[in-house]
């Protein structure tokens, strides 16, 4: 049966070219989008800075102000957190008078940190005190581990320890600096026997999110900036003698390039130690992406909706149903060889076209001055891959509707609607965010989070809309909603063809 039906479906030179087709247009658009979209950041070279990398390959933001002293082996460094307070720029009620709101945003951290060395990017562990979601354990850059909630302030002040054992880091806290609790523990394979150790402040921007008047959203974010007083510092272990070294790591500059813009600083007084910094230690998630290129692929699946409907409604229109089915007693096995003949054919042009169009229109948009943020391999394979497979999915549930339904424009129809047009209506911000993510979590539009390459994370500050490429569901659940949809027309489209002939 399935050979009968691959020989039906090459032997029709419309439902071939119109495969052809759905991979073109993939490609065509993808890189007709990539190779419209400049980018210029000005300068005097015109070219965008490139973030840092981090030890796993992702594009970080590593800006804090680190007080440190060296340390070789192992050894710990215990502070009490005795004051945390924060300044966040607020519109200015008259021109050119500066407004800050005395308040800490959310993610301002201020703790103990074990790094290698200054250089952005490098790996990290850190125990901190946060604005607004207490004591936490972060580790180069992506992972975060929670402690017990709850702020700091002169009658509750903070205890915190980091301890080092070969390339194992553990962070503890304590209220009174005597019964301690393990907050996380961090394994850096990266960390060199001398390692920089010491106290840091960092702040990333207050984040506002307002909807504008005919759709969308406007994000403002504005300066904010930590400051964080210690006490009872203490080291252990080989620590090298001397001052605490002062580094404002990943501070910008003014105009003149070497006036520090907006800096951090550390003062100490009489065994307290006042560290103030800007910035945010976490990974990139805000940039182009590859899955930027795949621009095409929302007109590609209507025309694979066509071609799959019309793969079974010309078999009712032409009143050949029944010769297939005279041909195989077994009515289910039909229609089963015809939806493995769709979603081999349209999985193996999706992933023909999607390769090409990542591969060539990545190259496009670095060449027109972007820089996309990296992605693993894996990350890239399933991007790649799974879009085919969203593509093939997508052609199973047409194939089902057109089954069922038995008539062309209707199932054409109902294929867009519950596949396109859930997406169209989520990610061009005609919708409230909320009903936008319901929607790509109960619609089969949630097979788009397949595309999704930089995933979200709840401890960086980031509009994670459908708008700007954050699905509500993980990829591969996604994927899962749209092949359940699939599954389950089909099995409703064998019921019915058991039932009955045309």
């Amino acid at each position: 049966m399935t050979r009968a039906e691959w020989t039906k479906f090459r032997t029709v030179r419309g439902w071939v070219a119109g495969m052809a087709a759905a991979a073109l247009v993939t490609v065509l658009l993808g890189l007709m989008s990539a190779a419209g979209s400049h980018t210029s950041c000005g300068g005097p070279d015109d070219t965008c800075p490139v973030p840092p990398v981090g030890p796993g390959g992702e594009a970080v933001d590593d800006h804090f102000f680190f007080a440190h002293r060296p340390m070789t082996g192992d050894g710990s460094l215990t502070a009490r957190v005795t004051s945390m307070t924060g300044k966040v720029r607020v519109p200015d009620r008259v021109p050119g008078a500066r407004r800050l709101d005395a308040r800490l945003v959310p993610w301002a951290k201020a703790g103990l940190v074990v790094k290698d060395g200054v250089r952005q990017g490098s790996t990290y562990a850190a125990v901190m005190v946060t604005g607004g979601h207490g004591v936490r354990m972060q580790h180069d850059f992506t992972q975060d581990t929670a402690g017990l909630p709850g702020g700091v302030s002169a009658g509750s002040p903070r205890w915190l320890r980091l301890d080092r054992k070969g390339q194992e880091i553990t962070g503890y806290e304590s209220a009174d600096g005597r019964r301690w609790t393990e907050v996380g523990r961090a394994r850096l394979p990266g960390l060199p026997d001398t390692a920089e150790i010491g106290l840091f402040a960092a702040s990333p921007g207050d984040l506002t999110v307002t909807r504008a008047d005919f759709g969308g959203s406007i994000e403002q974010v504005r300066f904010s900036e930590t400051t964080a007083v210690f006490d009872r510092v203490e080291l252990s272990g080989r620590v090298a003698a001397g001052a605490w070294r002062r580094d404002d790591i990943g501070v910008t500059t003014e105009a003149d390039g070497v006036t520090p813009h907006h800096p951090g600083g550390f003062q100490e007084s009489g065994g307290t130690y006042t560290v103030t910094g800007v910035g945010d230690i976490g990974p990139v998630v805000d940039g182009p992406r590859p899955e930027n290129t795949l621009t095409g692929v929302v007109i590609a699946l209507i025309v694979v909706i066509v071609v799959a409907v019309v793969f079974v409604t010309a078999e009712y229109r032409r009143g050949l149903v029944r010769v297939t089915l005279l041909a195989s007693p077994r009515r289910g096995h039909a229609l089963a060889a015809k939806a493995v003949v769709i979603a081999a054919v349209t999985f193996a042009a999706g992933l023909a076209a999607t390769a090409a169009t990542v591969s060539l229109g990545t190259g496009l948009l670095r060449g027109n001055g972007a820089v996309l943020l990296p992605v693993s391999g894996e990350a890239q394979v399933r991007l790649i891959g799974g879009v085919a497979l969203m593509m093939a999915a997508t052609a199973v549930l047409a194939l089902g509707l057109g089954a069922l339904l038995r008539r062309g424009p209707a199932a054409i129809t109902a294929g867009i609607a519950v596949v396109v047009v859930p997406h169209l209506l989520a990610t061009a911000s005609f919708l409230p965010d909320e009903a936008a993510r319901w929607l790509l979590r109960l619609t089969p539009a949630a097979g788009f989070a397949i595309q999704q390459s930089i995933p979200e994370y709840p401890q960086v500050l980031a509009n994670y809309v459908p708008s700007a490429g954050f699905y509500p569901l993980a990829p591969w659940a996604g994927l899962a909603v749209l092949c359940g949809y699939a599954g389950l027309v089909l099995v409703l489209a064998v019921i019915r063809l058991n039932r009955r002939d045309a």
